[in-house]
């Protein structure tokens, strides 16, 4: 069972806490964080994008000069992909990037993704994370005190001062426990999660 530091906003270390093996000690599964993070990145593609084919773009009905005898080589249309103004070869054209991945695969990616952050000691959980007010400069100091730039913070209920004075903090991010993801816990160097955050964590994932 891994045992982490419990740090207070000031980054003081005020205890220990044990983590879950069935959430934060599972066989990281590379292949299936990978595939995790390109489904979600495949989803988020709006995939509008469209381009003319020859058959499409508007004129080149008529042949532009006869067959033989003019020195130029044979062309059938003005709007031939070689010309200026003609059709795009195999032109994109709308389509749906989403695909599916199963539900435990999902999680099994997720405890991968956590259980990696715990490995490479990138896993800090606070006592708690309480604001009296919206501060930015304020938030900057706690990450400051726990010698983190670029972090994923995860909140055990929807704080609206901790959600806003993080906002504007450059790499940087706020989720709760029914937002987190691979892709996120990945992109993010450094996860900080409260105590009753990893309680819920454990409780919704064991």
């Amino acid at each position: 069972m891994a045992n982490v530091s419990v740090y207070n906003i000031k980054g003081e270390e005020v205890g220990k806490m044990d983590l879950n093996d069935a959430v934060f000690g599972v066989e990281v599964n590379e292949h299936l964080v990978h595939m995790a993070v390109v489904q979600q990145l495949a989803n988020k593609r709006q995939g509008t994008q469209k381009a003319k084919t020859r058959s499409e773009v508007s004129g080149g009905g008529r042949k532009p000069w006869r067959q033989k005898g003019t020195g130029h080589a044979r062309q059938g249309s003005t709007r031939s992909p070689q010309w200026k103004g003609g059709g795009v070869v195999f032109a994109p054209v709308p389509r749906d990037y989403s695909f599916k991945l199963n539900k435990k695969e999902k999680r099994l990616a997720l405890k991968s993704a956590l259980t990696s952050r715990v490995q490479d000691e990138k896993f800090i959980v606070l006592d708690e994370l309480k604001m009296d007010e919206i501060k930015t400069k304020k938030f900057k100091e706690v990450l400051d005190n726990l010698k983190v730039n670029k972090a994923l913070v995860i909140l055990d209920s929807l704080d609206r001062t901790v959600i806003m004075s993080a906002r504007n903090i450059e790499g940087v991010k706020t989720a709760q426990i029914n937002t987190i993801n691979t892709y996120d816990i990945m992109k993010y160097s450094t996860v900080i999660a409260t105590k009753a955050a990893v309680a819920k964590i454990e409780e919704v994932y064991a």
